[in-house]
């Protein structure tokens, strides 16, 4: 049976959020002492215990927030009188540590050409988990992308039935042609990515758009897919090209502006 924190490194590992509520301090009397910890998991399952009861209800709607914001969260929690809104009569007083657990971002690569490999290659280095997919076999394996942890030679309609897309995943097409992106498209946008990019010129996203709308696509969710892709940086070769969209997500990522840094 795993401890604790092996299970901690388990959840860091499994690409699923969670947070780690920890009792910081206490005095007086208490379910709980300083030390005691509990997993909250973003499925609503729980390993440990802060004192359980009401106690551990609060943490765990704070462990939520904890999990959507990103930030820390610190507790403070006296134990005399429910009346005034304790969770408790035992006597005490506790500081409970909320730290969430976000798991290492993915950047879902579709379509593995040229600018799809060195995509992979750039988005491994930046400490992505890479998956790569590609209904063409021989541009989804280990040998022509060893960039790539996890790889799905899927139509791209059927990635969602393959793999979880949430709010900690990049997708990015590079596809061979606006067709392909017609096909796959209305089964991402039935997901939230953190991010939803399309490789090409304006007038092949016009073609797309077009095409999307005719097949019932609404105006709301089309304005969720960036493309053309990438920022400005009169990219050519499939490596820069790879620079200008890791460029676009990071600056959304980040939350940047993406101006000049120059004084």
């Amino acid at each position: 049976m795993r401890s604790l924190y092996e299970e901690i490194v388990a959840l860091e590992n499994s690409g699923k959020a969670g947070a780690v509520c920890s009792i910081i301090k206490s005095s007086g009397s208490t379910p709980r002492h300083e030390g005691s910890k509990m997993i909250y998991y973003a499925d609503g399952k729980t390993l440990g215990s802060v004192g359980g009861g009401e106690v551990e209800s609060r943490v765990i709607e704070e462990a939520k927030k904890a999990i959507e914001d990103g930030k820390i969260h610190l507790l403070h929690y006296n134990m005399v009188d429910p009346a005034r809104g304790d969770p408790g009569i035992c006597g005490g007083q506790l500081d409970i540590y909320i730290e969430p657990v976000w798991p290492k971002p993915t950047l879902l690569v579709i379509g593995g050409g040229h600018v799809g490999k060195a995509l992979a290659y750039l988005g491994k280095w930046l400490g992505y988990r890479i998956v790569i997919s590609d209904d063409r076999v021989e541009f989804c394996s280990k040998e022509y992308h060893p960039d790539g942890d996890i790889f799905l030679p899927v139509e791209m309609a059927d990635i969602p039935e393959h793999m979880d897309i949430d709010r900690f995943t990049y997708v990015v097409l590079t596809t061979r042609g606006s067709d392909v992106d017609v096909e796959g498209l209305p089964s991402l946008l039935k997901c939230s990515p953190a991010y939803l990019g399309v490789i090409g010129s304006k007038r092949r996203w016009i073609m797309t758009r077009k095409k999307l709308i005719e097949k019932g696509i609404s105006e709301e969710q089309l304005n969720q897919i960036h493309s053309p892709i990438g920022l400005e940086l009169k990219a050519e070769t499939p490596e820069e090209i790879a620079v200008s969209i890791m460029a676009e997500i990071t600056l959304l990522r980040n939350g940047g502006s993406g101006k000049h840094m120059k004084v």
